[in-house]
Parts: C-alpha cells; structure tokens; sequence
C-alpha cells in the first residue's frame, strides 16, 4: 500500500504487509507545500514491526519518531553509514519540532489559541535512534517470518540502498525491490549506482524520470566555481552558497579542496572557507569516519596518499 510521494516527490513510505506481518519501506516527512497529504498507515504504529530505511533524507526518514511516539517498537534497518547519519539528522529534526512548538505556543499565549504540540521530541528521536540496526550491502538478512533483504549501493547519499525484499507466502517467494532514491553517475566522494539483476517487481523513484541529464564532470564542475570564486574575490567580495548540509555540502568541501591544492583561484591562495552549519559539520565527521567501502575510487586514492579529501587549511 503507497502511503506517500506517489503524488509528490516528499513523505516516502509504503506499506507492506505479508504472513500476518506488518512492515514499512521508509517513513517520510512531507517537506514545502502539502499537494497531496499522505494516507495514513492502515494500522496502529505499535503493530508496525520493522522499518526499512532507503537512506536518511528526513523526507524518507523523518517520521520515524512520530511512529515511535505513538507505539512503535521494533527494529529500524538501514546501513550502517546511514544509522551514523539518522543519528544526527533525526536529532537535529526533534530539535527543530520542538523550537516551532516553543515559538507557535508564545504566539498562541498572546492570542489566546490552544497549546501547539511538537510533532514529536528529542526523546521520541533517542527512542527510535536505540531501535537502528545496522546492515552491510550485499548480504542477504532475515528480518521476519518469510522476509529477507539485501542493500545494493545505489550512489544518492553516503549509505544510502535500493533494497531487495525476497517474501515468501504459502510457499511462494517473490522478489520486490524498492529502489530509493538513486544516485547519478560520476559524481564525487560516492560510489556510482549499482544495478540489481532480477525481480519480480520493482518499485522505483522517478523524480528526475522525465527530463535529460547532462555527462556530469567533476574537474568542470571545479573550474567553474574556481571562476566564481576568482571574479568575486578579485572585486572584493565573498561567495556565499546554501547548501544541503549532508551531501551536498561535503560535495562542495571536495571541490573547494581541489580548487586550493591546484592553485586555481589566482591571488587569493588562502582565501578562508566557513562551513555555518553545526549539523553539516557533524555530517563531515560522519563521512569521514565511514568505512572505505563506500566511496569511488577517486576517494579512496586521496585518503590513501593521507590526505583529507574534505578538510583542509584555512
């Protein structure tokens, strides 16, 4: 049952259920404007058994501590470099439910409305973070009567998986692969896509499945914000650029990096770069931390030659 961003591209969650079991595929929040709100789920969160997470976007992962809050209490699966992640990102989303409420409740005081309460706590997030465990890619895992999955790397955020759900009902086994988000090629720090060879239905995102990419290049990519960064210092200026906090930020950490060590900005060689984000610098350290396995080639070649391919004076 599609619960969410069937619609939309925000509030990922499905519904499966199969012996008697009942299990989700993320638990997304609804980002920007509500087009279409999601169903709820058919049953009550405490008769949820098991969460499998695609990766750790709060938009497939940020109601996890409403399902804690009202009932849930089985095991939350996901990669262990995306459990690294949903430990910071889910805190840092309790914390931000609970300034609204703390900022929508000194309105209501003065207006005389009801009390607003948060959609959930840091206590509901340190529930449901104790509920992660962790799993590798590659290795087929039972997680209840007659299902089992398996993560591939599918290249959209650091730990990020399409995963394979092998169900078997009756005698009969089907195989349903739920992509998540998928990643494009070429890019920095993280492996490209890998592709998963059979099964008997896929359910696969499609948000960009309607428009045409350009090849990506990431030396391209550096000389062009290298031009950027020349004409604005040269006038006097600085570069400000929002920024995601976790992957795209460390994304652009890669490039600025490359950008110094090959003197590409003329004039401005210690020009300083500020990271204004305690949760993308919390994001950094994860990356940082993870096992190798999870990064291309490149990667792998600059922490080998010991330096730090995010991190770098000034």
């Amino acid at each position: 049952t599609f619960l969410g961003a069937t619609h939309e591209v925000t509030g990922s969650c499905t519904f499966l259920e199969v012996n008697g079991h009942h299990f989700l595929v993320d638990c997304g929040m609804e980002q920007g404007v509500d087009v279409f709100e999601n169903e709820p789920i058919p049953v009550p969160p405490s008769e949820i058994e098991t969460v499998l997470v695609t990766h750790a976007h709060i938009d497939h992962s940020g109601k996890l501590p409403w399902l804690y809050k009202n009932g849930f209490r089985g095991s939350v699966y996901a990669t262990e470099a995306c459990c690294n992640l949903l430990r910071i990102m889910l805190r840092d989303s309790a914390h931000i439910q609970e300034f609204e409420a703390e900022w929508r409740n000194r309105k209501a005081q003065r207006s005389g409305q009801p009390e607003y309460e948060p959609l959930y706590t840091l206590e509901d997030a340190e529930g449901v973070i104790r509920k992660l465990v962790p799993v590798s890619y590659h290795k087929r895992v039972p997680v209840l009567d007659g299902v089992d999955i398996c993560y591939t790397d599918i290249g959209h955020l650091l730990g990020s998986g399409s995963i394979e759900v092998w169900m078997t009902e009756d005698g009969v086994e089907k195989k349903m692969v739920f992509s998540g988000d998928i990643g494009n090629h070429d890019r920095p720090i993280l492996r490209d896509p890998q592709p998963t060879a059979e099964a008997d239905y896929v359910m696969i995102e499609s948000t960009y499945g309607d428009r045409y990419h350009e090849p990506h290049d990431t030396k391209q990519d550096a000389v062009q914000l290298a031009n950027v960064i020349q004409r604005t210092l040269d006038r006097g200026g600085n570069v400000v650029i929002p920024s995601f906090a976790v992957g795209r930020t460390q994304e652009l950490l890669y490039c600025i990096r490359s950008i110094k060590e090959n003197h590409m900005v003329e004039g401005h060689d210690g020009f300083k770069v500020y990271v204004d984000s305690p949760l993308a610098n919390e994001a950094t350290s994860v990356f940082m931390q993870s096992d190798y396995d999870y990064f291309d080639e490149e990667m792998q070649a600059i922490l080998d030659s010991g330096r730090n391919p995010l991190i770098f004076p000034g």
